[in-house]
């Protein structure tokens, strides 16, 4: 028997587009005002995709950060894996900060311009992965720790079950720098999960498998759930080696 079968299987599905993404300012706990039309319209297109499809059917645990971004795309979906509560209703979605986005300390709230002209520059997180974004902040290594750890204790603690985590891009990268062993911290190395997409992984024991990673079909233009034109928030990105960047995308 193929092993995919066996162990945890753990999907994250990055949030809709939200504000903060468009407005291009940090959006954290004290500033983050959720999703914009279009990263509802793409939360919508994913749950009619979930509900067509069932490839979700049978979670047992589901999971958000309590950023309002993520809590909205969390509850647009979750009608779409009713069918995996024992009464038929929608599941109720737990909410911790260990899935949160980094903690960007009293950047919280400035515009990238802004915090250009306070800081002096915008890098790639891999480029100081031990310092914070700002004072008060959580540092791009500890992030990836943090993250990835949450991550972690869910696969554990819901062995040979299928958990759902609705969270951030940089929660996504974390699985993806860690469970995959990318050296200092993702330095060089660009991923961009778009909005609603899923990552999934295979925990068995201490090993992790990628399954899938940035699976954004139901927003392709002209599929069956998308229902509208445009909502790739960005031309297709996968993992791209760009060690030259010389910003990096809040997400």
């Amino acid at each position: 028997m193929d092993d995919i079968a066996q162990g945890t299987r753990l999907v994250i599905v990055r949030h809709g587009e939200a504000i903060c993404n468009v407005e291009e300012y940090i959006g954290g706990h004290a500033s983050c005002k959720g999703l914009t039309d279009r990263g509802v319209l793409q939360a919508k297109a994913l749950a009619r995709r979930l509900e067509r499809t069932r490839e979700l059917a049978g979670a047992s645990a589901f999971y958000t950060s309590i950023l309002p971004r993520a809590i909205e795309t969390a509850e647009l979906v979750a009608p779409a894996l009713a069918g995996s509560s024992r009464d038929g209703s929608a599941p109720a979605f737990v909410q911790t900060c260990e899935l949160c986005e980094r903690h960007p300390g009293e950047a919280d709230g400035l515009s990238w311009t802004e915090y250009v002209e306070r800081y002096g520059r915008r890098s790639l997180p891999g480029d100081v992965p031990e310092e914070p974004l700002s004072p008060g902040g959580e540092s791009w290594a500890g992030f990836l720790d943090r993250a990835s750890a949450a991550l972690e204790s869910l696969a554990r603690s819901h062995p040979d079950e299928l958990v759902v985590v609705v969270a951030h891009g940089g929660v996504v990268d974390a699985s993806m720098i860690r469970f995959l062993g990318l050296a200092d911290h993702g330095a060089g190395v660009r991923l961009h999960p778009h909005h609603t997409s899923l990552t999934e992984w295979q925990h068995t024991g201490a090993k992790w498998r990628l399954v899938r990673y940035n699976d954004a079909a139901h927003l392709l233009d002209g599929g069956p759930d998308a229902r509208s034109d445009g909502l790739l928030s960005s031309p297709p990105e996968w993992v791209v080696v760009d060690p030259g960047a010389a910003a990096a995308q809040q997400e």
